[in-house]
Parts: C-alpha cells; sequence; structure tokens
C-alpha cells in the first residue's frame, strides 16, 4: 500500500516500502524533531493552540536528549513499520503516538481523526515542510492520513503489514481495529477507554491567597475543559481530603468557574447531556446530591460512597462526581483497571505512590501535579513506549 493507490488522503509523508530499523534516539530522528519544535514555536497559527505549543516544548532538542538518557542501552533496534490508530476527540494525540514510535527506531503510518482540527493541520504542514526539505530521508518514516472509521479494509491493509499497532480510543475502538488480524510477529499496545480522578487537600485550597487560587482554576480548566473533559487524563471525580473541605470545595468551585465561564461556551446540547447525566446518577448513586452552581458551566454531583460502577457516571463539558473522606483508602475496593490518572493538590506525589503501590491497585498507572495530567511521556499507561516499539538484539 502507498499514498498513490488507495482512499486514504495523507496529510504528510510519502511511500514507506523497504524503509529499516533504527537505533531508538538516532540522531536523524532527533535532528528532524528539534527542528519541527522549532518551527512550531515560530508559527504565529501554532502558538493560538496550547497544546501546539505544548507538543512543540516537548519536541525541543533539551527535552529530546533529557528523554534519551533514560535509555542507556545500545542493543536495540525498531521494530519496523508502527500502524497507530490515534483518538477521534483529542487533536494532538496523533503526533505524541507518532513521536514515541519514531524515537523507538520505527517507520509510522498513523491515522489522525477524520475530525478537521487546526492543531492536526498546522502539525501536519510543518512535518511535510521539513520532510520535503532537508530531513526528506526520513520521509519514509513519516506518514499521516485519515480516512472513514468505517474503511475497515484499509485498517485490515496496514495492520498486516505492520510490526507493530498502537491502538488509542475507547473499548468499542480497540474492538473494532482487533477485527483486523496482525501479521503473526506483530505486537500491539492499547490505550482503552479510561477515568481519571483528582485527589484534594482541602487545607491547601484555604492556604492559597487569590492569585495562587486563579493560577489553580487556570490549571483544572487546562485539565478539564480545554479537551471537553474527553481526554482520558481528565478528572472525573474529584476527592477531597482533610476537614473545612465544604469550605475548600465553595472557593474552589467559584474560582473555576469564574474562569471557565468566560472561556467555556457551553452548547444547549452539552448542557441537556450533563443535566441528564447527573440526574441519572443522582437516582444510582448513594446519597447523591446536585450542588448548586450559578449556571451549567460546572455540573456537582456528591455522594456519600465510591461504587465500583462509578467510572461509568460520566460526561463530557465540565462534570464533576465530589466524595469526601479522612483518607484516600475508600479508593482501594473500587480502583479498578479503567482508572488511569491520579491528579493532586497540596498532596505528597511519594505518598500517592507508595499508596498505589502498596495496596496493590490494579488501576492508576499515572500521578501527576493538576495543570499537568496531559503532559505527554514516553511511559504512558503502564507502557514503557521505547521498549515496547523496539526489540533487544540479545548475545549469548
Amino acid at each position: 500500500m502507498s499514498k498513490r493507490n488507495n482512499s486514504c488522503t495523507w496529510l504528510c509523508g510519502a511511500d514507506w516500502e523497504s524503509v529499516k530499523p533504527l537505533r531508538p534516539f538516532d540522531e536523524s530522528v532527533l535532528a528532524f524533531l528539534a527542528d519541527v519544535s522549532a518551527a512550531l514555536l515560530r508559527s504565529r497559527e501554532a502558538k493560538a493552540y496550547p497544546d501546539v505549543a505544548t507538543f512543540a516544548f516537548f519536541c525541543r532538542r533539551a527535552n529530546l536528549e533529557r528523554l534519551r538518557a533514560d535509555y542507556p542501552e545500545n542493543d536495540r533496534l525498531g521494530r519496523g513499520l508502527t500502524f497507530h490508530i490515534a483518538p477521534s476527540n483529542v487533536p494532538i494525540n496523533f503526533a505524541y503516538s507518532l513521536v514515541a514510535a519514531l524515537l523507538a527506531g520505527n517507520a509510522c503510518v498513523v491515522k489522525a481523526s477524520s475530525q478537521d482540527f487546526a492543531q492536526t493541520r498546522i502539525v501536519c504542514r510543518v512535518l511535510d515542510e521539513l520532510l520535503q526539505g532537508v530531513h526528506s530521508a526520513l520521509a519514509p518514516y513519516v506518514n499521516v492520513c485519515i480516512y472513514a472509521r468505517e474503511r475497515q479494509d484499509i485498517t485490515e491493509e496496514l495492520s498486516a503489514q505492520c510490526d507493530a499497532r498502537i491502538i488509542w480510543g475507547g473499548d468499542e475502538t480497540v474492538r473494532r481495529v482487533r477485527a483486523a488480524q496482525l501479521a503473526p510477529h506483530a505486537v500491539e499496545v492499547t490505550f482503552p477507554d479510561r477515568y481519571s480522578l483528582l485527589a484534594v487537600d482541602a487545607q491547601a485550597i484555604l492556604a492559597m491567597d487569590d492569585s495562587q487560587l486563579a493560577r489553580l482554576a487556570q490549571d483544572f480548566y487546562n485539565d478539564t475543559y480545554l479537551t471537553d473533559q474527553n481526554a482520558c487524563t481528565s478528572p472525573r471525580l474529584v476527592y477531597w481530603l482533610g476537614k473545612e473541605t465544604a469550605a475548600a470545595q465553595q472557593r474552589f468551585w467559584q474560582a473555576v468557574h469564574s474562569y471557565a465561564a468566560q472561556r467555556y461556551p457551553t452548547e444547549p446540547v452539552v448542557a441537556v447531556d450533563k443535566l441528564t447525566a447527573a440526574y441519572r446518577a443522582a437516582v444510582a448513586l448513594p446519597g447523591a446530591k446536585l450542588c448548586v452552581m450559578p449556571d451549567n458551566t460546572v455540573v456537582r454531583l456528591q455522594v456519600d460512597a465510591l461504587t465500583p460502577d462509578l467510572d461509568e457516571h460520566r460526561c463530557a463539558g465540565g462534570f464533576f462526581v465530589e466524595y469526601t473522606a479522612e483518607t484516600l483508602d475508600d479508593l482501594i475496593p473500587v480502583v479498578k483497571r479503567k482508572y488511569q490518572t491520579l491528579s493532586y493538590i497540596g498532596l505528597n506525589v511519594d505518598e500517592l505512590k507508595r499508596f498505589v503501590v502498596d495496596n496493590g491497585l490494579r488501576g492508576i498507572d499515572r500521578i501527576a501535579p493538576i495543570g499537568h495530567t496531559m503532559d505527554f511521556a514516553l511511559v504512558w499507561d503502564g507502557h514503557d513506549l521505547i521498549r515496547s516499539l523496539s526489540r533487544c538484539i540479545s548475545v549469548l
């Protein structure tokens, strides 16, 4: 398959035939990504999108060198051709997936979201310009396309060719793509539907001055509303700890509302969806109570107990379940594999990590401060992408 003989729309790249695996963190890849970063940081158009700017900072040479230091071994090669299915609702995810596979030493064919995201167009324009110029040698390694999800025939053809497949999306996406068979030697990494939460020390909120609280509200907004709360990393459960939680909640949510109401237009359908989700959850969850807010920008549902089906009660666009306790112990029986990111305010990260490990929780693969839940890392959902997407050359 090549971009000249199929029904895909190609946003950047060239044919990938006859590409050979590279060493992880190959110098040509590092130089290419550094130029991608510089081009995006110079772009006035790119600066309008915080997620594009964040991606550009990730690709800076200094950051790539820092990442390379975590992989000192020199006995690895990329697996070959990687095929990526990016999620439909997170515009910049396709680019991170591509970069991770490139850094691991692979050629990439990435199916980006078919939605017309400006971020996708901006990044692919920069990629294509560089691949047609000074970095033309890498053109076979960087291929981005879009096609309708109904075109399972394209998914099947690309899956049959690849040496590794990476699937981002909901559970249904994973099931659908898995119907396309892989070659016997190929490996697969999946990132299915996940659920994330925020743990807050109430005293930390009460101790903040107004400027600190305003900054915190912005960080929370970036983690949630910026992606319509569709990112798997976006907190949906807010778990309050300590005393005077009622005063802390009032102060926190007032700041969040003040920030979000000016920047997040709530569409009528989203407003209805949030209220519908709240009423359904109020019936199903123990002691659930809908909190009074100035408008529909923030919908809060307080519960008296956490249940195993809590993650099923969700809605996009600013819908949050709240729970209050003295310790995190009430999470132990309910955290299952679907739980992904534990973000925090005013808590010790080492203690949070010990809580997850010492209690053998099946879920929670990431711990991040508020405002950084979407920060990409080469270890994601417990998968080390460099080692998963490369192979070790052993000597007996």
